[in-house]
């Protein structure tokens, strides 16, 4: 039953006088008084605002000036200082519901609902503006990238945001808490099907940030996914990974723990990125090559001393003195890292040819320039095939010498 009882304030004092001068029929008093008096409670929560917001983001924003500019700026950034002051909002809203209307009556159990609430709201709010220039902050330092927080922030979150809706529940139901929360025992189940995700994300973030199998700004591949490129976010539920080709996909979280992941960190923090290319020799140009035909090469500067010792016996192999000269070639050229593994080496031949595989670490690693430094040197080995009487193999075509179409 609704209760409307009048106080004896200031406010009936001067309303209800006037209310019977125009006649108003006194049963409807209360209705208009009750309607007036909510009015005033907005006016007064609306002037409370923004006198709070003014000297609040005043007063902190000078004692932050004075320390920290950094974390006041991040601070304006999210919100904080309008999200606090809808906190005393809130309860200058409540402090005027029971100033105008009389105790355990409709009008101020619906002003303290709406009160509560509001407060409840506004708190979380300010716990999420909080957690966004934590992780607005930590982002801008060196360690974001080798320890990422997203997840944990968006579990902050989460569990703010769980405990501000129990307790409006709570309040609007008109129950305690507890009881409700032991109540969610009953739907277990559908929770955990709901949040599976989110639950397997966590738990893959905890491990991901123990073992740091990933971090932002890492390149990694996951074939599973197609993905191959830059991570850009490690959410709580999902990652963000930018292709090469600016398209971006997104994965499940707890797919980096299931998953086949490459991670090319290891390779951006050595001192050089894998070339592994080989080149397939005609067999039928390999032969010995006497000391006569040793000395036209080092009249070119293209015969190389042996890599590891010196050669008893005069006669060598084309081939040999060919591997001999690329040893030395890559040992001496300023964008090769000699401080890692540097081979230059025969592989098994087949009907395609004998291949002599060049592996070294170039000291470029960006994409391009060590695209640009791979192609140099291959090229360079290929020029220099006539002067040792080798041919690189190529498959009898149509356009062969020879051979009519």
């Amino acid at each position: 039953m609704l209760n409307l009882s009048v106080p004896d304030n200031l406010l009936h004092n001067h309303l209800s006088p006037l209310l019977d001068q125009v006649k108003v029929p006194t049963e409807l008093h209360p209705i208009i008084y009750h309607s007036i008096a909510f009015v005033v409670i907005l006016g007064i929560a609306f002037i409370g605002f923004n006198v709070v917001n003014r000297l609040f983001s005043a007063n902190i924003s000078h004692l932050l000036t004075k320390t920290k500019s950094s974390l006041k700026d991040a601070l304006e950034r999210h919100h904080f200082f309008s999200r606090f002051s809808h906190t005393i909002t809130a309860m200058v809203f409540g402090a005027a519901g029971n100033a105008l209307y009389v105790q355990e009556s409709t009008p101020l159990f619906i002003v303290d609902l709406i009160a509560t609430v509001y407060f409840i709201i506004a708190i979380t709010s300010v716990f999420n503006a909080i957690l966004n220039t934590i992780h607005y902050n930590y982002n801008r330092s060196r360690y974001s990238k080798r320890v990422p927080i997203d997840g944990f922030i968006q579990v902050g979150k989460l569990v703010v945001i769980s405990i501000a809706i129990l307790l409006v529940a709570a309040k609007v139901l008109d129950k305690s808490p507890g009881l409700l929360l032991s109540g969610l025992g009953a739907i277990t189940a559908v929770l955990l099907l709901v949040f599976k995700d989110t639950i397997l994300g966590f738990v893959a973030g905890i491990n991901i940030a123990a073992n740091r199998t990933v971090n932002n700004g890492d390149w990694v591949e996951i074939p599973s996914y197609g993905a191959d490129g830059t991570v850009l976010a490690l959410g709580l539920t999902t990652v963000k990974i930018q292709n090469w080709d600016n398209t971006i996909t997104s994965i499940p979280t707890y797919a980096l723990m299931n998953e086949e992941v490459k991670n090319w960190r290891g390779m951006e923090n050595s001192g050089g990125r894998r070339i592994k290319r080989a080149i397939w020799l005609d067999a039928q140009t390999v032969n010995i090559w006497n000391t006569e035909q040793q000395e036209q090469l080092k009249q070119k500067n293209l015969l190389a001393p042996p890599p590891f010792e010196e050669i008893a016996h005069e006669s060598q192999t084309n081939i040999g003195l060919l591997r001999n000269y690329i040893h030395h070639y890559l040992k001496h050229h300023p964008l090769v890292n000699e401080n890692l593994t540097l081979l230059v080496r025969q592989l098994q031949p087949t009907d395609l040819g004998i291949p002599i595989e060049v592996y070294c670490f170039s000291k470029e690693k960006s994409w391009a320039k060590y695209e640009t430094l791979q192609a140099e040197l291959i090229e360079h080995f290929i020029a220099v095939l006539p002067h040792f009487g080798l041919k690189m193999y190529q498959r009898i075509s149509d356009r062969s010498e020879g051979i009519d179409r």
